[in-house]
């Protein structure tokens, strides 16, 4: 994958840290902090990473940092690529806060395009393990949401990013990536509610500048890597297969249970609209009126009928709150009488 050429200059443990990172980029070996205020450096564009894969002595480094499951057990973080269960070859994703919605999107299409049982057909058997920079606390609603096939988890005191030179930024970048199958204003209010919605969990999620990359380990060593440059950088799907041996095509596109009734509920505004001009032309006649008026009312019903199933549907929906405003916004449209509070 292509990256920019940075200017390099000496860094901590063996990494490059960059001109113009100052601040955002790697702290010190350890734990992070944590700045309180956003400043405009967060938004000045893609910050600069280093092209460099980690050397043998930079894992050397880093082999015995903690890494926490979803029951907060501690292991090595080098079980997760030469420990009796890993597998010959392991792609570990990186990912922000545990409420980003970028990097939540991100996963579910992987999930979608990529299968734990395909990676380890291939001639050299691989797993894809993802790590967070949150409380491992969260795993377990991280893994529900993303519904994620893979491994997750946690590096809380963000010091595996640190060594490993991924960066810290605001900045969303210049354009939406492919594996964005939603809206950017979708992902972000889902993102704020399901937040809200996890009270004071909300504050374990993770530092909310740190963004991740991918790194494919064989035999021990870092054959292949990916740094984000801004918020929404991971590597495309394509890319992350054709690397893995799978082949570089595109993820299908994810069908969502809102789509669905999003069609059906405009289907019924055009049959609605259809019954409105029959029964308009039917009163303009002497005959036939009161048949009219009586379609037009039972349209309004079966709006109000598929409405009423796709609120039945919102306790399995992944974002409730937008998926509730989505059915109000279009049961309304069609005229139905249904509100969802």
């Amino acid at each position: 994958m292509k990256m920019t050429a940075p200017v390099d200059v000496p860094g901590v443990g063996g990494l490059q840290h960059h001109h113009g990172d100052t601040g955002k980029g790697i702290h010190s070996a350890g734990t992070p902090k944590l700045e309180a205020q956003t400043t405009a450096e967060d938004f000045e564009g893609d910050v600069k990473v280093s092209s460099k894969l980690p050397t043998v002595a930079d894992l050397e480094k880093v082999a015995d940092l903690p890494v926490l499951d979803a029951d907060g057990q501690s292991q090595p973080f080098k079980n997760l690529y030469s420990g009796p269960q890993a597998a010959q070859r392991v792609l570990l994703i990186f990912v922000r806060h545990f409420f980003c919605g970028n990097c939540q999107e991100y996963l579910r299409t992987l999930s979608s395009s990529v299968r734990p049982e395909a990676l380890l057909a291939l001639p050299t058997p691989t797993q894809i393990i993802v790590i967070g920079c949150g409380h491992p606390d969260l795993i377990s609603m991280y893994r529900q949401t993303t519904n994620c096939p893979f491994a997750i988890y946690a590096d809380p005191t963000r010091k595996l990013y640190d060594h490993l030179g991924m960066t810290r930024t605001l900045d969303l970048g210049p354009k939406s990536p492919q594996y964005m199958q939603k809206s950017l204003l979708s992902v972000m209010a889902a993102s704020f509610v399901q937040s809200l919605k996890s009270g004071w969990a909300a504050t374990k999620g993770g530092d909310y500048r740190q963004v991740g990359g991918e790194f494919l380990f064989e035999a021990g060593t870092v054959t292949w890597g990916h740094r984000m440059r801004n918020t929404r950088d991971h590597a495309e799907i394509p890319a992350l297969r054709k690397v893995l041996g799978l082949d570089n095509t595109r993820p299908p596109v994810r069908q969502s249970w809102t789509s669905g009734v999003g069609r059906r509920l405009s289907n019924r505004r055009q049959s609605w609209s259809r019954s409105r001009s029959r029964t308009r032309r039917g009163r303009e006649s002497r005959d036939g009126s009161v048949m009219e008026e009586v379609a037009e009312e039972e349209t309004r019903t079966d709006d109000t009928a598929v409405g009423a199933s796709a609120y039945k549907s919102l306790g399995t929906a992944e974002n409730h709150d937008g998926a509730i405003a989505a059915v109000n916004g279009l049961a309304n449209a069609s005229r139905g009488s249904l509100v969802v509070r």
